[in-house]
């Protein structure tokens, strides 16, 4: 059975990354860990804030690739501590978030817990531009070189 896409219409030329992209929105919408927030910190930048308690620096790992920021935490066991009960258990965690093109990743910080991830969005300056129109049947040859 083929699937009814949102971007079938012939008026929407190019958006097919778009469906891709809520493809992998999608796929990664049963996270549930580590919980997160999401701030608007000023007119062109963002901030992802997860809650990380008891990672440390170097359990975290972020990575962004084609617009898909990725956060991993990853806790190892201490094999020399006894626990006679543990609640809090050492676990691992995968978070994506997927941006909107031109946004730039301006740095993170670990503090009390908490990983802040600062986003930054680019100015959009608009164009507009007159796109010359030939004369069907005067257009240039190109020439082949061997």
């Amino acid at each position: 059975m083929s699937r009814l896409s949102l971007f079938n219409s012939p008026l929407l030329l190019g958006f097919d990354h778009f469906e891709r992209t809520l493809d992998r929105i999608s796929k990664s919408a049963g996270e549930g860990y580590p919980p997160y927030n999401i701030e608007q910190i000023g007119d062109d930048t963002l901030r992802i804030t997860l809650a990380v308690a008891g990672f440390a620096l170097e359990d975290l790992d972020i990575q962004l690739e084609d617009n898909q920021l990725t956060v991993r935490g990853k806790q190892t066991d201490d094999p020399t501590r006894v626990y006679l009960y543990r609640g809090i258990a050492a676990r691992q965690f995968q978070r994506s978030f997927v941006l909107a093109e031109g946004i730039e990743v301006a740095g993170a910080t670990l503090d009390n817990g908490l990983l802040s991830i600062e986003l930054k969005r680019p100015k959009v300056v608009s164009q507009v531009r007159s796109v010359p129109i030939r004369k069907a049947g005067h257009a240039r040859k190109i020439e082949q070189h061997d």
